[in-house]
């Protein structure tokens, strides 16, 4: 993937889906209603569409900075890299939909109002597994995609 260059289509086709996917967990969870629904909305996909131009793109910045081809333990590896990403994300989902302030960690502890961390685990393995059902699933998306 990354011999042609940076990777952008599936970063917004993606980033749309996930991102109004886990705009919708979050409102399950959280059930906030008014302009919190705005400006979760547009938090979710914007911060979906880095995680997924990170994670899609990681091989073409590894090739870049010619850290692919030193051979470093971890860090050569391009799927060490996506999960590093991925971990960034969960971490990331679930501090922000902690509402109440101090208990971004404290899962059960803040009465409902974070995210579960069954939903931010779903949806980091669906960004950090993208790449490699990325070309099973744009075949089937319709012709006004652009693909």
């Amino acid at each position: 993937m990354a011999e042609g260059g940076l990777v952008i289509q599936p970063v917004i086709v993606l980033g749309l889906l996930l991102g109004l996917y886990e705009l919708i967990l979050i409102h399950r969870d959280e059930d906030f209603r008014g302009s919190h629904w705005i400006g979760h909305g547009i938090h979710a996909v914007v911060f979906m569409m880095v995680a997924l131009f990170a994670v899609f793109n990681w091989e073409y910045f590894l090739q870049v900075t010619g850290l692919a081809a030193k051979g470093i333990p971890l860090i050569s590896d391009v799927l060490v890299g996506r999960i590093a990403i991925g971990v960034i994300l969960n971490f990331k989902m679930h501090a922000v939909s902690a509402v109440i302030k101090g208990k971004a960690f404290a899962g059960g502890v803040s009465g409902g109002m974070a995210e579960h961390w069954t939903h931010t685990i779903l949806v980091t393995v669906l960004v950090v597994v993208a790449p490699y059902y990325w070309p099973l699933l744009a075949p089937f998306l319709p012709g006004w995609v652009g693909l």
